[in-house]
């Protein structure tokens, strides 16, 4: 119970920050978007580089990785099998693809597994998992769809080698996957750098809450709720049930996967969807609203599984 607390309550206090700079306008008109292209161009690339760099690349060989994955793609398949049928576009689609699934495993999964599970690590899975699969995919769709997407075909498929994300994560996985020691000249003023990430990307998230209608409202509706109902109900449901179905995973670690499914979605994908210029309004409203069920979801979870 804590853990679920403190967890929600740091993201609750940043977002506030941001909600204030925004009525108050101190970062003047464009302060959301300088603080949206910093942590996308810059910090959230290097907190994956320094993140990745130094992680244990064995601990994503697991069954409970193959749960997380398999979990992740049945939610991301419900959405896209959805949005094929209703028309919602590559774009949208991707972006609500990833808000049903694609869970906020950093600023909040982390304390939570501090403090529920009782060791940090295990959510080191999902974490990586998510940096080295699912980012590079589905922003790799974005940009392949934009309007601003140019260029032969051949051209356009190396589009995950000019993105910063995923140029970031990749060289964190390389310098990990060699065994290198980065020199204390270079990764101390990356970790710098990355300790802007989190922040800027809540504090930009609060700045998009000034003037926004009630979530769930007007043309995404419909998408927002498929999307909710997704993240806070059918990823944790289908974890469990590949968890003790498929897998025969009981005690800790079937508390462990469920748990992680059970996440709200990440903050950064509205950093995605306002980068691309789609389906803002979709972002914002699906990550406020799965944060605030994922509370009593995860509390019940604690409860029966624990």
């Amino acid at each position: 119970m804590q853990g679920v607390l403190t967890g929600f309550a740091v993201i609750a206090v940043v977002i506030g920050v941001g909600y204030v700079i925004g009525r108050g306008g101190y970062l003047g008109e464009h302060g959301r978007e300088v603080l949206t292209k910093l942590a996308f161009h810059v910090a959230t690339p290097a907190l994956l580089f320094t993140t990745l760099a130094r992680a244990d690349l064995s601990v994503i060989f697991s069954s409970r990785l193959l749960v997380t994955a398999m979990s992740t793609a049945a939610a991301a398949g419900v959405f896209v099998a959805v949005g094929a049928v209703r028309g919602w576009g590559v774009g949208r689609t991707t972006i609500g693809a990833l808000c049903s699934s694609y869970v906020n495993s950093g600023n909040l999964g982390i304390p939570i597994a501090v403090y529920v599970l009782g060791d940090a690590s295990l959510v080191a899975p999902v974490l990586l998992f998510q940096i080295i699969a699912v980012s590079p995919v589905a922003l790799t769709i974005l940009d392949l769809s934009g309007k601003g997407a140019k260029g032969p075909l051949w051209m356009r498929l190396l589009t995950p080698l000019r993105n910063p994300i995923a140029v970031g994560s990749l060289a964190g996985v390389a310098v990990s996957a060699s065994g290198l020691k980065v020199p204390d000249p270079i990764m101390d003023p990356a970790a710098l750098i990355a300790n802007m990430s989190v922040p800027a990307v809540l504090m930009a998230f609060g700045i998009s809450l000034c003037g926004s209608t009630m979530p769930g409202r007007g043309a995404d509706k419909g998408p927002v709720f498929l999307s909710v109902a997704l993240k806070a109900v059918g990823q944790p449901v289908v974890a469990w049930a590949l968890a003790t179905g498929v897998f025969g995973l009981h005690g800790h670690q079937l508390l462990d996967v469920v748990v992680t499914s059970a996440l709200p979605a990440a903050q950064n994908l509205y950093t995605f969807a306002s980068r691309y210029r789609v389906a803002e309004g979709l972002a914002r409203d699906s990550i406020l609203v799965s944060t605030v069920l994922s509370v009593p979801v995860l509390v019940v979870i604690a409860a029966l599984l624990g």
